[in-house]
């Protein structure tokens, strides 16, 4: 049944909707990954951007949405000055001062 024909039926009042419902097979979701309540919000981006996000999220192993959220809420970090850095920018400073370059 196409889109059409079911807005037909949907509006007619018919039971070939329902009964086309009733066929449907069960869909598990996804479980959330956090126990905290969630506020879905919708972002416009344009696509290279989205696209660049999406790269760093699989090549970190994660979501689009994790990744976005971690990045929120170190922006947000920033502000309070209890800044969070990632592992990466720690090591980097860490192997930096064991081996300062010649200046």
């Amino acid at each position: 049944m196409n889109r059409h024909d079911a807005t037909k039926q949907f509006h007619s009042g018919g039971d070939q909707l329902a009964d086309l419902i009733d066929q449907s097979h069960p869909v598990e979701l996804a479980n959330p990954d956090t126990e905290t309540p969630m506020v879905s919000r919708s972002v416009r981006l344009p696509l290279e951007t989205y696209e660049r996000v999406r790269a760093v999220a699989d090549a970190r192993g994660i979501g689009v949405t994790t990744l976005m959220r971690q990045w929120i809420e170190a922006g947000l970090a920033d502000l309070d000055d209890s800044a969070t850095v990632s592992l990466a920018d720690v090591r980097r400073a860490i192997a930096s001062l064991a081996h300062p370059s010649a200046a």
